[in-house]
């Protein structure tokens, strides 16, 4: 029963594009990758990131010359890089930040298929990128988890003690606990947040809004986390 139910919440909480909202194709002057059909910006790099778990999961960078910050931003269940670049761009721009999303493994041109175990190796490889390719400090890293993007970030979370901070977009509390009213956590269970996060140790922000969202999550982060008089010990 408890591999039924497992099975089952997994399904519920997948629903990668189909078919996907992009495709990858190569410069053939640059040699670079690119989005399509977006066009190319120069601050903006298309990346191929082998994970621990083996599968390939496609990434976009995004730099903004004023940041002092990264987001790693960890999409909803039934959205792609190619359904979230425009805001990514928009973020960027607006937050004065860098920016990582990524695909997970199943979704978009990523190899692979999508599961929790999957996740949580996909945001561990971009965590990794960001740091030995592009040199970003974990106290200048922001994670950012939408909906079920909430289980890789508050997976990856508890395991980095100076994060500057945690954005959570709808999270879920668990994987079992979005289809039953269940008071505990089952071992079947998957996503674990409302057992992870407890484990945090940077400020954390958690949005639950059905109006004008991007406007109040703008501002919300600008004013707390990326002000120049934003502190570790609290928002």
């Amino acid at each position: 029963m408890g591999g039924v139910t497992s099975s089952m919440a997994a399904k519920f909480a997948f629903f990668p594009p189909n078919p996907p909202s992009y495709k990858l194709v190569r410069d053939e002057l640059t040699g670079l990758l690119l989005l399509s059909p977006f066009p190319h910006r120069e601050n903006v790099e298309v990346l191929k990131l082998r994970t621990r778990r083996g599968t390939e999961i496609v990434a976009v960078y995004i730099r903004h010359p004023m940041a002092t910050s990264t987001i790693l931003y960890s999409h909803g269940n039934a959205a792609d890089l190619g359904q979230m670049y425009e805001l990514f761009i928009e973020l960027s721009i607006h937050l004065r930040v860098n920016l990582m999303g990524y695909d997970y493994s199943g979704y978009g041109q990523s190899s692979g298929k999508p599961s929790e175990q999957n996740t949580y190796a996909d945001i561990e490889a971009a965590y990794k990128c960001l740091e030995e390719s592009y040199g970003t400090k974990q106290e200048d890293i922001i994670l950012y988890g939408q909906s079920v993007g909430s289980g890789p970030t508050l997976d990856l979370a508890p395991r980095l003690p100076v994060l500057r901070a945690v954005v959570l977009h709808s999270p879920i509390l668990s994987g079992l606990r979005v289809m039953y009213p269940v008071k505990r956590t089952y071992w079947f269970d998957i996503y674990k947040n409302i057992d992870k996060i407890p484990q945090v140790n940077c400020p954390v922000l958690i949005i639950h809004v059905i109006v004008d969202v991007w406007t109040i999550i703008l501002f919300v982060i600008s004013f707390h986390f990326l002000s120049s008089s934003f502190h570790c010990n609290g928002i």
